[in-house]
Protein backbone atom coordinates (compact mmCIF):
# COMPACT_ATOMS: atom_id res chain seq x y z
CA UNK A 1 0.00 0.00 0.00
CA UNK A 2 0.75 3.88 -0.51
CA UNK A 3 3.05 4.83 2.26
CA UNK A 4 1.09 7.57 4.35
CA UNK A 5 4.66 9.62 5.26
CA UNK A 6 8.21 8.05 5.36
CA UNK A 7 9.47 11.24 7.04
CA UNK A 8 7.08 11.34 9.57
CA UNK A 9 7.53 8.29 10.87
CA UNK A 10 10.01 7.44 13.97
CA UNK A 11 13.90 7.61 13.55
CA UNK A 12 16.53 10.00 12.43
CA UNK A 13 15.31 12.82 10.44
CA UNK A 14 18.02 12.26 7.37
CA UNK A 15 18.03 8.86 7.01
CA UNK A 16 14.11 9.11 6.90
CA UNK A 17 14.86 11.57 3.64
CA UNK A 18 16.81 8.62 2.00
CA UNK A 19 15.23 6.32 -0.50
CA UNK A 20 18.16 3.79 -1.20
CA UNK A 21 18.37 1.57 -4.36
CA UNK A 22 19.00 -1.56 -2.23
CA UNK A 23 15.18 -0.82 -0.55
CA UNK A 24 13.31 0.37 -3.87
CA UNK A 25 9.98 -1.12 -3.81
CA UNK A 26 8.61 -2.01 -7.19
CA UNK A 27 5.48 -2.52 -8.66
CA UNK A 28 5.65 -4.98 -11.42
CA UNK A 29 1.92 -3.99 -12.70
CA UNK A 30 1.93 -0.21 -12.24
CA UNK A 31 0.07 0.05 -15.52
CA UNK A 32 -2.17 -0.85 -18.18
CA UNK A 33 0.56 -2.74 -20.55
CA UNK A 34 2.10 -4.52 -17.74
CA UNK A 35 1.03 -8.10 -19.07
CA UNK A 36 1.81 -7.01 -22.74
CA UNK A 37 4.50 -9.53 -24.53
CA UNK A 38 7.84 -7.75 -23.90
CA UNK A 39 6.60 -5.52 -21.13
CA UNK A 40 5.70 -7.90 -18.26
CA UNK A 41 9.35 -7.30 -16.69
CA UNK A 42 9.25 -3.70 -15.99
CA UNK A 43 9.68 -2.43 -12.80
CA UNK A 44 8.44 0.83 -11.62
CA UNK A 45 9.23 3.23 -8.92
CA UNK A 46 7.48 6.05 -7.15
CA UNK A 47 10.00 7.72 -5.25
CA UNK A 48 8.99 11.04 -4.26
CA UNK A 49 5.27 11.92 -4.88
CA UNK A 50 2.56 9.90 -6.28
CA UNK A 51 3.97 10.04 -9.96
CA UNK A 52 1.51 8.10 -12.50
CA UNK A 53 1.25 4.92 -11.71
CA UNK A 54 -2.48 3.37 -12.42
CA UNK A 55 -1.90 0.80 -9.57
CA UNK A 56 -3.34 2.02 -6.25
CA UNK A 57 -1.02 -0.58 -4.63
CA UNK A 58 2.00 1.26 -6.49
CA UNK A 59 3.81 1.77 -2.64
CA UNK A 60 4.87 5.69 -2.62
CA UNK A 61 8.74 6.03 -0.24
CA UNK A 62 7.97 9.73 0.22
CA UNK A 63 5.35 11.53 -0.31
CA UNK A 64 6.00 15.08 1.46
CA UNK A 65 5.05 17.17 -1.77
CA UNK A 66 8.32 18.81 -3.83
CA UNK A 67 6.65 20.42 -6.34
CA UNK A 68 7.79 17.60 -9.06
CA UNK A 69 7.98 14.13 -8.95
CA UNK A 70 10.95 11.57 -8.71
CA UNK A 71 10.81 7.86 -10.28
CA UNK A 72 12.53 4.74 -12.02
CA UNK A 73 12.31 2.42 -14.00
CA UNK A 74 14.10 -0.77 -14.00
CA UNK A 75 14.08 -3.08 -16.87
CA UNK A 76 15.76 -6.38 -18.25
CA UNK A 77 17.35 -6.91 -21.51
CA UNK A 78 14.49 -6.31 -24.45
CA UNK A 79 11.56 -4.81 -21.88
CA UNK A 80 9.73 -2.49 -23.39
CA UNK A 81 7.69 0.19 -22.18
CA UNK A 82 4.66 1.10 -24.96
CA UNK A 83 3.78 4.62 -26.40
CA UNK A 84 1.97 7.07 -24.48
CA UNK A 85 1.84 10.58 -23.55
CA UNK A 86 2.19 12.47 -20.72
CA UNK A 87 0.50 15.78 -19.43
CA UNK A 88 2.85 17.42 -17.72
CA UNK A 89 6.99 17.11 -18.87
CA UNK A 90 9.65 14.07 -18.05
CA UNK A 91 12.98 14.06 -17.68
CA UNK A 92 15.00 10.85 -17.54
CA UNK A 93 18.23 10.25 -16.44
CA UNK A 94 20.10 7.31 -17.99
CA UNK A 95 21.74 5.41 -14.57
CA UNK A 96 22.52 1.83 -16.27
CA UNK A 97 21.59 0.17 -18.89
CA UNK A 98 21.45 0.89 -22.91
CA UNK A 99 18.33 2.67 -23.80
CA UNK A 100 16.14 2.93 -27.06
CA UNK A 101 13.41 5.89 -26.88
CA UNK A 102 11.24 5.83 -29.94
CA UNK A 103 8.51 8.55 -30.82
CA UNK A 104 4.87 8.23 -32.27
CA UNK A 105 1.79 6.25 -31.66
CA UNK A 106 2.84 2.94 -33.04
CA UNK A 107 7.19 3.77 -32.09
CA UNK A 108 7.42 4.58 -36.07
CA UNK A 109 8.47 8.27 -35.67
CA UNK A 110 12.07 8.53 -34.89
CA UNK A 111 14.30 6.56 -32.19
CA UNK A 112 17.52 7.84 -30.49
CA UNK A 113 19.61 6.11 -28.22
CA UNK A 114 21.22 6.68 -24.53
CA UNK A 115 23.54 5.26 -22.16
CA UNK A 116 24.23 6.38 -19.07
CA UNK A 117 25.08 10.30 -18.11
CA UNK A 118 22.52 10.79 -20.87
CA UNK A 119 19.70 12.54 -20.25
CA UNK A 120 16.36 13.44 -22.38
CA UNK A 121 13.45 15.65 -21.78
CA UNK A 122 10.12 14.68 -23.40
CA UNK A 123 7.70 17.87 -23.75
CA UNK A 124 4.17 17.17 -23.00
CA UNK A 125 1.65 15.71 -25.55
CA UNK A 126 4.04 13.30 -27.29
CA UNK A 127 3.90 9.57 -27.90
CA UNK A 128 6.61 7.88 -26.22
CA UNK A 129 8.56 4.62 -25.06
CA UNK A 130 11.42 3.45 -24.41
CA UNK A 131 13.89 -0.06 -24.38
CA UNK A 132 16.31 -1.74 -22.77
CA UNK A 133 18.66 -2.35 -25.71
CA UNK A 134 21.67 -3.70 -23.68
CA UNK A 135 22.30 -6.88 -22.10
CA UNK A 136 22.13 -6.09 -18.87
CA UNK A 137 19.66 -4.57 -16.09
CA UNK A 138 18.88 -0.79 -16.83
CA UNK A 139 17.58 1.37 -14.50
CA UNK A 140 16.13 5.13 -15.59
CA UNK A 141 16.07 7.82 -12.71
CA UNK A 142 13.03 10.15 -13.76
CA UNK A 143 11.77 13.68 -13.13
CA UNK A 144 7.85 14.57 -13.57
CA UNK A 145 6.66 18.05 -13.67
CA UNK A 146 3.91 19.30 -10.80
CA UNK A 147 2.99 17.63 -7.70
CA UNK A 148 -0.06 15.65 -9.66
CA UNK A 149 1.82 15.14 -12.97
CA UNK A 150 -1.53 13.64 -14.36
CA UNK A 151 -2.35 10.85 -16.21
CA UNK A 152 -1.14 8.96 -19.11
CA UNK A 153 -2.42 9.05 -22.37
CA UNK A 154 -2.14 5.73 -24.02
CA UNK A 155 -1.58 4.57 -27.86
CA UNK A 156 -4.32 2.98 -29.15
CA UNK A 157 -2.66 -0.54 -29.69
CA UNK A 158 -2.03 -0.88 -25.85
CA UNK A 159 -5.93 -0.76 -25.26
CA UNK A 160 -6.50 -4.12 -27.49
CA UNK A 161 -3.91 -6.04 -25.64
CA UNK A 162 -4.69 -4.83 -22.22
CA UNK A 163 -7.92 -6.05 -22.97
CA UNK A 164 -6.71 -9.86 -24.11
CA UNK A 165 -5.54 -9.93 -20.79
CA UNK A 166 -8.43 -8.78 -18.71
CA UNK A 167 -7.12 -5.26 -17.83
CA UNK A 168 -9.45 -2.78 -17.67
CA UNK A 169 -8.46 1.71 -17.14
CA UNK A 170 -10.88 3.76 -15.39
CA UNK A 171 -11.21 7.50 -16.37
CA UNK A 172 -10.31 8.41 -12.64
CA UNK A 173 -6.72 6.80 -13.96
CA UNK A 174 -7.04 3.39 -11.65
CA UNK A 175 -6.20 0.17 -13.29
CA UNK A 176 -8.24 -3.17 -12.43
CA UNK A 177 -7.13 -6.49 -13.12
CA UNK A 178 -9.94 -8.87 -13.70
CA UNK A 179 -7.64 -11.82 -14.41
CA UNK A 180 -6.99 -11.49 -10.63
CA UNK A 181 -10.79 -11.43 -9.52
CA UNK A 182 -10.99 -7.68 -9.17
CA UNK A 183 -14.46 -6.30 -10.51
CA UNK A 184 -15.10 -2.96 -12.06
CA UNK A 185 -17.02 -0.68 -8.85
CA UNK A 186 -20.41 -0.23 -9.50
CA UNK A 187 -20.99 3.02 -11.24
CA UNK A 188 -17.33 3.73 -12.77
CA UNK A 189 -16.46 5.02 -15.99
CA UNK A 190 -14.18 2.82 -18.25
CA UNK A 191 -11.28 4.85 -19.53
CA UNK A 192 -12.56 5.09 -23.70
CA UNK A 193 -9.39 3.69 -25.98
CA UNK A 194 -7.17 6.64 -27.23
CA UNK A 195 -9.54 8.39 -30.16
CA UNK A 196 -7.65 9.50 -33.30
CA UNK A 197 -8.61 12.60 -32.91
CA UNK A 198 -6.50 12.53 -30.05
CA UNK A 199 -3.93 11.42 -31.67
CA UNK A 200 -3.92 13.39 -34.43
CA UNK A 201 -3.45 16.40 -31.84
CA UNK A 202 -0.24 14.97 -30.59
CA UNK A 203 3.26 16.40 -31.80
CA UNK A 204 5.15 14.51 -34.48
CA UNK A 205 9.09 14.33 -33.45
CA UNK A 206 10.97 12.44 -35.50
CA UNK A 207 14.86 10.74 -34.60
CA UNK A 208 16.56 14.66 -35.54
CA UNK A 209 13.59 15.74 -32.96
CA UNK A 210 14.66 13.22 -29.78
CA UNK A 211 18.34 14.26 -30.71
CA UNK A 212 17.71 17.87 -29.96
CA UNK A 213 16.13 17.45 -26.59
CA UNK A 214 19.17 14.78 -25.54
CA UNK A 215 21.80 16.16 -23.59
CA UNK A 216 24.63 14.01 -23.67
CA UNK A 217 27.11 13.04 -20.66
CA UNK A 218 30.23 15.15 -22.28
CA UNK A 219 27.75 18.24 -23.76
CA UNK A 220 26.45 19.46 -20.63
CA UNK A 221 26.99 23.66 -19.50
CA UNK A 222 29.01 24.77 -16.68
CA UNK A 223 26.77 25.86 -13.59
CA UNK A 224 27.37 28.84 -11.41
CA UNK A 225 25.69 27.37 -8.36
CA UNK A 226 28.85 26.48 -6.83
CA UNK A 227 31.70 28.18 -8.79
CA UNK A 228 34.96 28.39 -7.36
CA UNK A 229 34.58 25.14 -4.88
CA UNK A 230 38.15 23.45 -4.97
CA UNK A 231 37.32 19.54 -6.71
CA UNK A 232 33.80 20.43 -7.78
CA UNK A 233 32.40 20.48 -11.35
CA UNK A 234 28.21 21.16 -11.60
CA UNK A 235 26.66 21.28 -15.12
CA UNK A 236 23.40 22.18 -15.80
CA UNK A 237 21.20 19.55 -18.09
CA UNK A 238 17.91 21.27 -17.74
CA UNK A 239 17.86 24.75 -17.18
CA UNK A 240 19.75 26.18 -20.01
CA UNK A 241 20.34 25.00 -23.75
CA UNK A 242 19.47 23.10 -24.79
CA UNK A 243 16.71 22.19 -22.54
CA UNK A 244 15.59 25.77 -21.39
CA UNK A 245 11.80 25.41 -21.94
CA UNK A 246 9.48 25.56 -18.41
CA UNK A 247 9.67 22.60 -16.22
CA UNK A 248 9.44 23.52 -12.95
CA UNK A 249 12.61 21.97 -11.78
CA UNK A 250 16.33 22.65 -12.77
CA UNK A 251 18.35 19.07 -12.97
CA UNK A 252 22.15 19.09 -12.47
CA UNK A 253 24.86 17.39 -12.50
CA UNK A 254 27.76 17.90 -9.60
CA UNK A 255 31.04 15.79 -10.08
CA UNK A 256 32.76 15.68 -6.59
CA UNK A 257 36.26 14.48 -6.73
CA UNK A 258 37.79 12.21 -3.98
CA UNK A 259 38.76 13.93 -0.59
CA UNK A 260 36.37 17.32 -1.53
CA UNK A 261 33.24 18.11 -1.30
CA UNK A 262 30.04 20.64 -0.80
CA UNK A 263 30.31 22.95 1.86
CA UNK A 264 27.70 23.36 3.99
CA UNK A 265 24.28 25.26 2.47
CA UNK A 266 20.97 25.88 2.09
CA UNK A 267 18.63 26.38 -0.48
CA UNK A 268 14.77 27.74 -0.81
CA UNK A 269 13.57 25.42 -2.68
CA UNK A 270 12.82 21.42 -3.06
CA UNK A 271 16.28 19.65 -3.37
CA UNK A 272 16.86 16.25 -4.59
CA UNK A 273 19.89 14.44 -5.18
CA UNK A 274 20.68 11.03 -6.79
CA UNK A 275 24.10 9.58 -6.48
CA UNK A 276 24.81 7.80 -9.98
CA UNK A 277 28.67 7.33 -9.04
CA UNK A 278 30.32 6.81 -6.26
CA UNK A 279 30.18 6.66 -2.11
CA UNK A 280 29.25 9.88 -0.59
CA UNK A 281 28.61 11.54 3.13
CA UNK A 282 25.54 13.60 3.50
CA UNK A 283 25.72 15.43 6.30
CA UNK A 284 21.99 17.66 7.65
CA UNK A 285 22.25 19.87 10.59
CA UNK A 286 24.65 17.64 12.27
CA UNK A 287 23.50 14.41 11.49
CA UNK A 288 25.22 12.51 8.86
CA UNK A 289 24.48 9.19 6.52
CA UNK A 290 26.72 7.52 3.70
CA UNK A 291 25.09 7.38 0.60
CA UNK A 292 26.23 4.84 -2.75
CA UNK A 293 25.23 4.30 -5.91
CA UNK A 294 21.25 4.40 -6.97
CA UNK A 295 20.65 6.01 -3.63
CA UNK A 296 18.11 9.36 -3.78
CA UNK A 297 18.60 12.20 -0.96
CA UNK A 298 15.49 14.71 -0.12
CA UNK A 299 16.83 17.47 1.30
CA UNK A 300 14.34 20.15 3.30
CA UNK A 301 14.36 23.57 2.16
CA UNK A 302 16.16 26.02 4.27
CA UNK A 303 18.60 23.77 6.14
CA UNK A 304 22.12 23.32 6.03
CA UNK A 305 23.45 20.26 4.40
CA UNK A 306 26.71 19.45 2.90
CA UNK A 307 28.09 16.85 1.03
CA UNK A 308 31.54 15.08 0.89
CA UNK A 309 33.33 12.34 -1.14
CA UNK A 310 34.38 9.75 0.79
CA UNK A 311 35.07 6.73 -2.20
CA UNK A 312 38.34 6.32 -3.72
CA UNK A 313 37.07 7.70 -7.43
CA UNK A 314 34.96 10.59 -7.86
CA UNK A 315 31.24 10.84 -7.31
CA UNK A 316 28.54 12.21 -9.50
CA UNK A 317 25.37 13.05 -8.12
CA UNK A 318 22.27 14.60 -10.12
CA UNK A 319 20.23 16.84 -8.54
CA UNK A 320 16.01 18.27 -9.25
CA UNK A 321 15.79 21.17 -7.66
CA UNK A 322 12.21 23.45 -7.67
CA UNK A 323 11.99 26.37 -10.39
CA UNK A 324 12.43 27.09 -14.14
CA UNK A 325 16.27 28.89 -12.79
CA UNK A 326 19.19 27.74 -10.96
CA UNK A 327 18.15 28.75 -7.01
CA UNK A 328 20.81 31.14 -4.85
CA UNK A 329 22.86 29.35 -2.84
CA UNK A 330 23.48 30.55 0.72
CA UNK A 331 26.45 29.66 2.18
CA UNK A 332 27.62 28.93 5.55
Amino acid sequence: MNKTSQIGEPGRYLERRIVRYTELAPCRDAFIDTRSPGSDQKENFTIIGPGVAENPNQFVHITEPHGFNIGGARQPPKCLNSQHSHETVEVFYVHSGEWRFMSGENAEDGEVFMGPGDLISIPTNVFRGFENVGNDSGFLWAVLGGDDPGHVMWAPYVFDMAKDFGLVLLENGTLVDTAKGEIVPEGAMVMRPTSQEQVESVQRVNSDGLEEIVVRNDTARPSALFANVDGVTERVLVGSEPISWPHGFTVTETIVEPGFFLPDHTLEVADVWFVHKGLIEVSLDGESATCSIGDTISMPTGRKRSLRNVGETAAILVQARGGDTLPSVVRH
